[in-house]
């Protein structure tokens, strides 16, 4: 009997639909909590050929929901720790590593033959950066997070309504999982529900899973789902990284000089508040905050007054 056997024995797989995950390539941004439930998932389902990008280490903060991990990973790279995973369960599988984070300037190298992506990053500035870029390539993305004891999951681009179409508006406030908590179990039921979606996705199952949105709530059991196949594409803020900036934009620091350096050299540190005070520019202003979240609220601040031609920058911690 072959390792996939029981996997074949379904109608919707069979050898046919075996041979199309043998052949496929995923690209996974993201080896945390949501990670660790699609990764040993796609590889034990006999996902060709994963390439996994992540720029974290192993923390022993993390082993609670990142059950991929053990003591023994800790301070390894994700990357490194995660393909030593897939190799020692499923050793017919090839893997690729980038120790990155993603950004608007390697988005497009990294979807590089991918025939699907899974979004696991647990950042909306690279969700939206691998939305728009999706998009453009005409790639299926699956995205999902969680907080908390609930989250989503979702599918979208390919020929599926993007990201930015079903959440054109970044919520008021977004916490990490760092600075709100996380049940583990509640990481891994999402992140099992990502990986069903990415194998349905390859599979070609109907219904698609583009285009589906589902909602869990483990706190009070509730689960509901919707539809988005008419969501209208909208126009939105683009996200840029360090390495795309030039000469000729105009770099505009939110962080505060406790927080963080100047993003990069030639900034100009100033405050939200101050904001309505920002003179008009002929070129490129880039807004850089640490996650993206007040860069963001800052361009819907400066569009009101007239501005244009507004790009953020999610600088990190650096």
């Amino acid at each position: 009997m072959n390792r996939y056997a029981r996997q074949e024995q379904l109608p919707e797989v069979g050898p046919e639909g075996q041979a199309r995950l043998r052949a496929a390539r995923v690209l996974v941004v993201g080896c945390g909590g949501l990670g660790s439930a699609v990764i040993p998932a796609l590889a034990g389902a006999g996902v060709g050929h994963l390439h996994l990008m992540d720029a974290d280490r192993v923390e022993e903060s993390n082993l609670h929901r990142q059950t991929l991990y053990r003591m023994e990973d800790i301070g390894r790279a994700k990357v490194v720790a995660a393909a030593g995973a897939i190799f020692a369960l499923n050793p017919d599988l090839s893997v690729s590593m980038q120790c990155a984070r993603l950004d608007a300037g390697n988005v497009a190298s990294a979807l590089e033959g991918a025939d699907l992506v899974v979004d696991a990053a647990d950042s909306f500035a690279a969700t939206y950066c691998l939305s728009d870029a999706c998009r453009t390539a005409g790639v299926p993305m699956i995205s999902a997070s969680v907080l908390g004891t609930s989250g989503y999951v979702g599918g979208f681009c390919g020929p599926a309504p993007s990201y930015r179409a079903v959440f054109p508006d970044l919520p008021v406030q977004h916490r990490s999982c760092a600075e709100a908590g996380v049940m583990g179990p509640a990481v891994a039921t999402l992140g099992a529900m990502q990986a069903q979606m990415a194998l349905s996705c390859l599979l070609g199952l109907d219904p698609a899973p583009l285009g589906q949105m589902v909602q869990v709530d483990l706190g009070s059991w509730r689960l509901s789902s919707f539809r988005f196949d008419g969501a209208e594409e909208v126009p939105g803020h683009g996200f840029v990284a360090l390495s795309q900036l030039t000469t000729a934009d105009r770099i505009i620091e939110l962080r505060p000089e406790d927080e963080a350096a100047l993003a990069a050299p030639g900034a100009e540190r100033w405050s939200i508040e101050r904001l309505g005070a920002l003179p008009s520019y002929a070129g490129r202003t880039v807004l850089a905050c640490r996650s993206g979240l007040r860069a963001w609220a800052a361009a819907d601040q400066l569009a009101a007054l007239g501005h244009r031609d507004l790009a953020l920058m999610a600088a990190g911690d650096s």
